[in-house]
């Protein structure tokens, strides 16, 4: 079966694409953060995990990654450089063996310490050059794109 050449023209523009402009605004925002936190020794990922574990306690590998709306491999590759640096641990859950449970470690919490200064300073900057209206609106915005259904409405009807 031959594929059908779709002529340059027909194809969509990047600046049209939902999903391109929210994937581009993301790197460049979590690029912008990166620079804040690279000093202590974090990426805006590892920051959020660690933030994460100190606000919420220990959890299991899965329910973190669901807190994060983040896959269970990725989040499984951004644990491994804090577990070697001790910020976290990873422990088999006394209930569940095949599970895993992270910790926050004394050096985790350090860390996240000074990552909410590094933080505030990016957050604070973000909100100057967005507006501090904007900003919060667009938060509003994202968290309602994230609770909506349309990810499972898309899955039952592609069966």
């Amino acid at each position: 079966m031959s594929a059908e050449k779709v002529p340059a023209d027909r194809l969509p523009k990047m600046v049209d694409c939902n999903c391109f402009a929210v994937r581009s605004a993301a790197r460049h925002v979590s690029q912008f953060y990166d620079q804040f936190l690279m000093p202590i020794g974090l990426r805006t990922t590892q920051f959020s995990i660690l933030a994460n574990l100190k606000r919420l306690g220990p959890l299991t590998i899965n329910a973190l990654a669901e807190e994060m709306v983040m896959d269970r491999t990725t989040l499984g590759r951004n644990i491994l450089p804090l577990e070697r640096d001790g910020l976290i641990q990873i422990e088999p859950v006394l209930t569940d063996r095949r599970a895993k449970e992270l910790r926050l470690t004394s050096a985790g919490e350090k860390r996240v310490q000074a990552g909410v200064k590094a933080w505030t300073q990016a957050q604070t900057q973000f909100e100057t050059t967005v507006g501090a209206k904007r900003t919060a609106e667009l938060r509003t915005m994202l968290c309602s794109v994230v609770a909506s259904e349309f990810g499972t409405k898309a899955q039952s009807a592609s069966h």
